[in-house]
């Protein structure tokens, strides 16, 4: 332990890590909130796979694969939320075609791209370590447009995720929020793949929130307690495998699951008793 913080205050790797795990548990925690309590864990999923389709494109057409992946992730978000809004075709068979073909399109293109190719995995498991201060800089202004978006809408975000009936009678265009709330996990979920991966995309979006979930009582509470446990797994996730050189996103997913699971069987000891 004492190591690694000695290491911490000597290698600015160590210290972009800390911080991008910080900023990335917090914009996880507010959007994770509405992932959970609406119950689209799936979609976010399906988002963050199908992803890999126009980052695999935007290598073959020498762009920047920020811009192909963004592109998909809006497309697969309105995609997915117009079919589940108008009820054409059941929306898990749409998201898990959607996920597969996005996968297959990544692997395929960057097959065809030639010279220096990125693997796949590098986007499924990605590095923290790995962060760059240009990283923050964009994981910080991610942060200000998801939170300034969430206090803008707040009250419709909520009404939509609760009661989406009672939201339409009260006159709000449910469909319009409900299609700007996936494109802003969207956009949580392309920056984050770029610099944590998928499965630690994943995970920090539905982990910390679906803990704080049993113990909260009002949504506000519940964003603020998934950030505050995001950013203990992603710490200690760091520590830890620093320490004993570890995957850093393994361990980090490992823990968080691992809390999830102990939480499960406390709130359910605590039922009974």
């Amino acid at each position: 332990m004492a190591e690694f913080f000695y290491s911490l205050l000597n290698h600015a790797f160590l210290q972009n890590a800390i911080i991008a795990g910080i900023l990335a548990s917090i914009v996880c925690g507010i959007t994770g909130t509405f992932v959970i309590i609406k119950r689209i864990t799936f979609i976010s999923g399906g988002i963050a796979h199908t992803v890999l389709g126009g980052i695999g494109i935007a290598y073959y057409l020498g762009i920047e694969p920020l811009i192909g992946a963004f592109v998909f992730a809006i497309l697969a978000a309105v995609i997915i939320g117009l079919i589940k809004l108008k009820g054409a075709q059941h929306e898990d068979t749409v998201i898990g075609a959607l996920w597969a073909v996005g996968m297959a399109l990544g692997l395929i293109f960057m097959y065809l791209t030639p010279g220096y190719k990125s693997d796949l995995m590098t986007y499924l498991f990605g590095n923290i370590l790995l962060v760059t201060r240009s990283d923050l800089w964009v994981l910080l202004i991610l942060n200000l447009v998801i939170i300034g978006s969430i206090f803008v809408f707040y009250r419709q975000f909520i009404a939509i995720a609760f009661d989406e009936k009672y939201a339409r009678i009260s006159g709000l265009k449910v469909n319009l929020l409900y299609i700007f709330l996936l494109i802003l996990i969207a956009l949580t979920i392309v920056v984050l793949i770029q610099i944590v991966g998928i499965i630690l995309v994943i995970a920090l979006l539905t982990l910390p929130a679906a803990i704080a979930f049993l113990f909260s009582r009002s949504p506000a509470t519940m964003m603020l307690i998934a950030a505050v446990l995001g950013i203990i797994f992603t710490g200690s996730g760091i520590v830890l495998s620093y320490s004993a050189n570890l995957p850093t996103g393994a361990t980090i997913i490992i823990l968080s699951g691992m809390a999830y699971f102990i939480s499960l069987f406390l709130k359910r000891k605590k039922r009974k008793c």
